[in-house]
């Protein structure tokens, strides 16, 4: 696959996480947060596993003990970055988690600096600051007044740079995309589904009222985007993926005025142009800058 299809897979799977803040939050009318994501991470895990193990076997490539313990690691910070946002927007709006969540595009290429000595594209520098300033504009240029929701969502954008970085490396470590993006999956399903039993009250009523809910977030935001994220992560490097992937919080503005009929201030569409213009910038630029060489 070649650049510019891997980057059109990490688009398509922003779009379908932005329309997913919508179904997250109001799935909360029905149950709690564990209880939701236990539901969707488990039918989500369903849906790629047997594509999943017909990958492995087809390709015969066997796990190593260093592959097995990356896999372990994405899968934690799968799950505790999915907890966080998840109760966080228990108290907090879809536009402050959208907001706060794309936080993560600011730590991936600090965590590659800081931790892995990786010093990423210097565009990428320039980019970060053009999302993070569409991120805010796309808000309307302000946020609600901070609340404990903010923060939960705040400390999960940490482990969704963390599950950036970790994915793109086992995805082409192991060149099982779909095994790599699985596993995560039943992992934080039965975790979520184990302290949704202990912590809180999961009812079959609750869960059945919040249905199309869990359908849209298993299917179509867990099985489909992240394994569209694990496959275009093999081809394009972490930090720019990062930048290309806080295209989330535009389409989710473009969800809340297409179904909820909200409207965007006019500093919001500029918001959405920057973002535009951040994902064009951090993946042609360094292309330019090959043919030139």
């Amino acid at each position: 696959m070649n650049r510019f299809s891997a980057t059109l897979l990490l688009i398509l799977a922003t779009a379908i996480w932005g329309f997913a803040f919508i179904a997250q939050k109001s799935a909360m009318d029905s149950m709690e947060p564990l209880t939701f994501i236990g539901a969707r991470y488990l039918l989500g895990g369903l849906v790629v596993a047997p594509l999943a193990w017909q990958e492995y076997k087809k390709r015969g490539i066997k796990l190593s003990q260093k592959e097995w313990a990356i896999i372990l690691f994405l899968s934690v910070n799968f799950f505790i970055g999915s907890w966080l946002q998840q109760w966080g927007l228990v108290s907090t709006s879809v536009t402050n988690a959208g907001f706060l969540t794309g936080l993560y595009v600011f730590f991936v290429p600090l965590i590659l600096l800081i931790v892995f000595r990786t010093k990423p594209h210097n565009i990428v520098w320039l980019c970060v600051p053009l999302a993070m300033g569409g991120l805010f504009l796309l808000t309307g240029g302000s946020l609600e007044k901070i609340k404990f929701g903010d923060w939960l969502v705040i400390s999960s954008a940490v482990f969704w740079a963390l599950h950036v970085l970790g994915l793109g490396y086992a995805a082409r470590m192991s060149k099982l995309p779909l095994v790599v993006s699985c596993l995560p999956f039943l992992f934080a399903g039965l975790f979520s589904s184990a302290g949704a039993v202990v912590f809180e009250s999961p009812t079959i009523a609750g869960i059945s009222a919040g249905w199309i809910e869990i359908i849209y977030a298993g299917v179509f935001s867990t099985a489909v985007a992240f394994t569209l994220q694990a496959v275009g992560q093999m081809h394009v490097p972490p930090a720019n993926a990062a930048i290309i992937l806080s295209g989330e919080s535009m389409f989710a503005a473009i969800g809340g005025a297409v179904i909820m009929g909200e409207r965007l201030l006019l500093v919001g569409y500029f918001g959405a142009f920057l973002i535009f213009l951040s994902i064009i910038l951090v993946e042609s630029v360094p292309a330019m800058m090959r043919n030139r060489n």
